[in-house]
């Protein structure tokens, strides 16, 4: 993506203040008790969070909140028989970009990656740093290293494929991986897994930014409504976070569920995606 040096450090200073947050009474923190809380100024804290998503601090303290995935599941929970309807060139439509993807054959994935070249590189992102993989035919994975940790992130990736060979090419991904995190252009997915697995991340491609839904709806529609369980482990081996939007299942309850990478860093894409449909631009 394009060098942006601040991005990074805007989700560590986020990440800061949900601690404050969450440790806050009721009706929340003011600006300037945040501000000394995170050792910056008032103005300054501003400025992060406008420039980061676009909204003031007191109001996307709402969508930091622990209570925020309630109200995203009373007021933008998505149908996914509906939305599957309407297909990735509408509301689909995933942070603004087509999205295409060629899955392998169960036969090849069952290889464990064998004959698979993996570039790989490391790259600023919205949520920290993050690791994308790539074959020729598109991203095929995606961590977040912030809560993990960089050295976990990057045997959490390969162990995924371990027979494949992997190289340090950030260029040869560099097209793909300023579309995941930038406005507009086209990313393309290489989906590497089982086929009920990509099933599942399939359905999770249907749902819009900005919006959620649980897992017992993503079970109804790839046909397997009693698959809950197995639907959530699936959910949780998503290997391109984010562009595979699993932050956007949760709990039939309300609860944020599970997040491979970090609790911290799913209720921070939760917030970013709402903040930016609420300023009116595209996640």
């Amino acid at each position: 993506m394009t060098d942006t040096p601040d991005t990074t450090y805007h989700y560590h200073v986020i990440r800061r203040a949900l601690d404050v947050i969450d440790a806050a009474p009721a009706p929340g923190a003011s600006l300037d008790d945040l501000a000394a809380a995170l050792g910056m100024s008032p103005a300054h804290l501003q400025r992060v969070f406008s420039r980061w998503v676009g909204v003031s601090p007191k109001r996307y303290q709402q969508y930091l909140a622990l209570d925020h995935a309630r109200r995203l599941l009373r007021e933008r929970f998505t149908t996914l028989a509906t939305a599957t309807e309407v297909g990735l060139s509408g509301a689909g439509r995933l942070h603004d970009l087509f999205v295409t993807w060629e899955a392998m054959s169960p036969g090849d994935y069952a290889k464990g990656g064998a004959g698979l070249d993996i570039a790989w590189g490391w790259t600023d992102s919205p949520f920290g740093p993050a690791l994308v993989m790539g074959t020729e035919k598109g991203i095929c994975g995606m961590a977040f290293a912030a809560e993990t940790g960089p050295e976990a992130a990057m045997q959490d990736m390969r162990a995924r494929w371990p027979d494949a060979q992997f190289r340090e090419d950030p260029a040869a991904l560099a097209p793909w991986v300023e579309a995941a995190f930038a406005t507009g252009g086209a990313a393309k997915l290489h989906l590497i897994g089982a086929p009920f697995q990509i099933k599942v991340w399939e359905a999770l491609l249907h749902i819009p930014s900005g919006h959620v839904t649980t897992y017992s709806e993503i079970a109804g529609a790839i046909g397997k409504p009693k698959a809950v369980r197995a639907v959530g482990t699936a959910v949780g081996r998503n290997p391109v976070s984010w562009l595979i939007p699993c932050h956007r299942a949760l709990r039939k309850s309300g609860g944020l569920g599970g997040y491979h990478w970090g609790l911290p860093v799913k209720r921070a894409m939760l917030a970013f995606e709402a903040a930016k449909e609420e300023a009116g631009a595209p996640a």
